[in-house]
């Protein structure tokens, strides 16, 4: 059955349309600080897509407080403060990190009495002693090199209403998680939960990370687009190691540029891309909305589900 039956698809002119607005407080310096290295983002993308978009979430909020207010009227309890939790999905390199950074600010400027978080998946993988000693070094970022376990407990406990939530971190620049330096979560009213696994199944739970969703993205782009992104972050992560030499992109950057991409395409080839194909992208029509990306990262069409 075609995936694409499930949803209604808008170009960028006509979902504008739909909240056709052009009253941005942002401006491009503010876009160019929240944006990953090779992302690109724009004042134009903000009111084409970005802003209809904070509106959608807003309603769908909205409904999610009403709803906790009857639920709680219906069964004579006091309404409690249940966090709306948003997904965002995608390939590797293919903008996630920065549509959710700006959800995230624009969320806040649109909802300033609200507490809205942000946090991602990354931190959730095994440590690499931890993949090395699993012999998972090579399929890092695949199903079975994240904590699942631990991921789910996190997401349970925020959605339990928990005072203080701790989620791991994880630094590209040494390429591994950040015990030391956990993300601190108080009661979100609204979080973020950014990552290539958000909706995955795990292979040993019964439950979906997704599950605990009330709306999810996907950010897609061809592959053959995704791997131009993939290998232009590389180069611009080779520039910013050049002079540190506790950066894990250092060593490659001390040698030949064309064997260091060389062994850049092979990890793609050999790793991102099958996880891609045989983990991620499977798990797109899973989604809510779809953000489909062309050349440059700019969204061309949006894909809303049925229902």
């Amino acid at each position: 059955m075609n995936e694409w039956m499930n949803y209604e698809q808008f170009d960028r002119q006509e979902w504008h349309s739909f909240f056709p607005t052009d009253t941005v407080r942002l401006s491009q310096d503010n876009l160019d600080e929240i944006k990953s290295l090779n992302d690109r983002i724009s004042i134009e993308d903000v009111q084409d897509i970005y802003l209809p978009l904070i509106k959608l979430l807003q309603l769908r909020f909205q409904n999610h407080l009403e709803w906790q207010m009857q639920k709680a009227n219906f069964l004579h309890q006091k309404s409690e403060r249940v966090p709306y939790i948003i997904g965002i999905a995608g390939s590797v390199a293919v903008g996630k990190s920065t549509i959710a950074r700006l959800l995230s600010i624009l969320l806040n400027k649109l909802l300033p009495d609200k507490r809205v978080e942000l946090m991602t998946t990354d931190g959730f993988l095994y440590p690499n002693a931890e993949l090395k000693r699993r012999g998972l070094l090579d399929r890092k970022g695949f199903p079975e090199s994240y904590d699942m376990e631990k991921l789910l407990r996190f997401m349970n406990d925020i959605e339990a209403g928990k005072a203080v939530v701790e989620a791991p971190t994880y630094s590209h620049q040494v390429y591994d998680v950040m015990p030391d330096q956990p993300l601190v979560i108080r009661q979100p009213d609204v979080l973020i939960v950014e990552g290539i696994n958000t909706l995955q199944l795990p292979s040993s739970q019964q439950i979906y990370v997704s599950d605990y969703f009330d709306t999810s993205i996907y950010v897609d782009a061809d592959a053959e687009q995704i791997e131009k992104w993939y290998l232009q972050r590389f180069g611009m992560l080779l520039d910013t190691a050049l002079t540190d030499p506790d950066n894990y992109y250092y060593s490659y950057s001390q040698g030949p540029r064309e064997e260091a991409f060389k062994m850049a395409k092979n990890v793609w080839q050999t790793i991102d891309l099958p996880n891609l194909t045989d983990y991620i992208l499977p798990t797109r029509n899973r989604a809510n909305i779809i953000l489909h990306k062309t050349a440059n990262h700019v969204v061309d069409r949006i894909y809303l589900k049925r229902g």
